[in-house]
Order: structure tokens, then C-alpha cells, then sequence
């Protein structure tokens, strides 16, 4: 009989299948929210940086106030008790300070004081509890900072805009005030130069000239002086025509003469005079 030959099983390859790659999600962290700063308030006292100035807009180089020596009645106590900055201590008063005590002073350097709000001890003196606060020196708050600015910014804004469309005449008017008799002299555009710039340094008082009757018929009254229309007598009590010293008042005792010829324009006598004068300037 013939062998039963062997027949080897083929065997097949082992052949990687395609598995899907599954990417493994990555948890992120979130980032913590920033969050505005926000002043603190400890025992009603707000935490933050403070501003100290002079009054009266002084700006000297250097400035000491007194630091020690000072008393605060306090009203809940009923007594008047001993203050003091020291820099060591967390307190003002003198009879709650605890071991050595480390003298500090205050300086305002070119009318300025910046304190830090680290250094509630010292705000406290300066804006509660020393003699002087509110009298030599005041806090500094930027809210009525920006409002004061923006309502002189406002005015400055108002005056220049007038200066710049007032005519001759008003502008001759009111320099006359600042710089007397000297802007007879003056041209035009020299004129609306001054007025644009002394509107521009004084904006509230600019405005309160420009608006002042008075200063315009002062005006009046010097430049027909000026032009010998009128006549003001060397004891500056009388004014009378120059055509012919035909006396038209006198001036009350202790007024300026130009004011009372001013208020005396708005008479009903004075109201002829001022039409008689005004065809002969024109």
C-alpha cells in the first residue's frame, strides 16, 4: 500500500488588523477667573493708597507738621487723649501703643503727601485724628478730582469759544480791566491775541467780565474820555462835555469814577448822553 503522505497545513501569516486609534481626551484645567481688585474695608476704614495735598495750592520744596504732642478728644470716652504717629505701632494713641515706639514724621515734599495703604496708621492721622487735618492739608479724592477738572475743563471751553467770537469793541472792554490804558495802543489782532490767551488763564473771570455790563459802558466812558468827548476834573468828581465843561454828574463820594459814569449810562438822562457819544465814536 502506498504512504498516506503528510499534507502540511499552510499556515497563514499573522497579518495586523487596523485597529482605530482613540485619542485620549485631555482634561484641561481651568484658569482661575481674575478678578478686579477691590479696596477692602477694615472697621470702616477703606484700604487703599491715599493722596495728601496743601491747601491753598502750596507747593514748598519740604513741609514737617508736628507728629507727636497732639491730643483727639475722643467723645466716646469723654476726654481728650494723647496722639502720635509712630511707625511701629498700629495705632494712634499714645495709651494703646506697646513696647518701643518708633517716632515717624510728617513731610509733604512740593505740597504732596502719597501714603501707601499699608500705612493705615498714618492715613488715619492724617485724614481723622491729627489737629490740622482739613485746615492745612486735605485728601486727595479722584472722583471729585475728575469732576472738578471736567467742569474747568467746561469753563475754560466756554471762554475760549467766546473770546474767539467776540468782536473788538468787547475784547478792547474787557483787556481794559487787565491791562488799562494800554490797549488804546493795542491792534486788532494783538487784541484777540491777549483776549484768547487771559481767557484761556482765567476762564471764570473772563466770563464774568465779558458778561458784566458795567465793564462795557466803563469801556465806553474811558475811550470818550480818551478822545476829549468827555471831561473828568482833576479831583476825578465830575465829569463834564470837553466841547464846552457843561457839567453831566458827579461822581459819589468813595466810588471809582468810570463805575458811577457806568451806573449813570442806565439813567434815563444818562441813557441821551450815551446816544450823544456813541454817533461821535462811530
Amino acid at each position: 500500500m502506498a504512504k498516506k503522505q503528510k499534507t502540511e497545513k499552510a499556515v497563514e501569516p499573522l497579518i495586523e488588523k487596523d485597529f482605530e486609534e482613540v485619542e485620549t481626551p485631555v482634561m484641561e484645567i481651568p484658569k482661575p477667573k481674575r478678578k478686579d481688585p477691590v479696596n477692602k474695608t477694615i472697621n470702616n476704614w477703606e484700604i487703599k493708597d491715599r493722596i495728601y495735598r496743601l491747601s491753598g495750592n502750596k507747593q514748598p520744596l519740604s513741609h514737617w507738621f508736628k507728629s507727636k504732642g497732639l491730643y483727639w478728644f475722643d467723645e466716646n470716652l469723654g476726654y481728650e487723649r494723647e496722639i502720635m504717629y509712630a511707625e511701629n505701632q498700629k495705632t494712634v494713641f499714645v495709651d494703646e501703643m506697646k513696647g518701643d515706639v518708633l517716632r515717624g514724621r510728617i513731610i509733604f515734599r512740593n505740597g504732596i503727601l502719597s501714603v501707601p495703604k499699608n500705612k493705615v496708621t498714618l492715613q488715619k492721622m492724617l485724614s481723622k485724628y491729627h489737629p490740622q487735618s482739613g485746615k492745612s492739608w486735605f485728601e486727595v479724592s479722584e472722583k471729585k478730582q475728575a469732576i472738578n477738572d471736567l467742569e474747568f475743563l467746561n469753563v475754560e471751553l466756554d471762554a475760549m469759544i467766546m473770546a474767539r467770537q467776540m468782536d473788538v469793541d468787547l475784547a478792547e472792554a474787557v483787556m481794559r480791566v487787565e491791562l488799562g490804558s494800554k490797549v488804546s495802543e493795542m491792534s486788532s489782532k494783538e487784541l484777540k491775541r491777549d483776549v484768547l490767551l487771559y481767557a484761556r488763564a482765567n476762564p471764570e473771570l473772563f466770563l464774568e467780565l465779558a458778561n458784566d455790563d458795567n465793564v462795557v459802558l466803563r469801556n465806553f466812558g474811558i475811550k470818550a474820555t480818551e478822545m476829549g468827548i468827555l471831561k473828568l476834573s482833576s479831583d476825578q468828581r465830575t465829569f463834564s462835555w470837553g466841547s464846552n465843561d457843561r457839567k453831566l454828574m458827579n461822581v459819589p463820594f468813595d466810588e471809582h469814577p468810570y463805575s458811577a459814569l457806568a451806573a449813570w449810562f442806565k439813567t434815563d438822562e444818562g441813557m441821551e448822553i450815551y446816544s450823544n457819544i456813541e454817533k461821535r465814536l462811530n
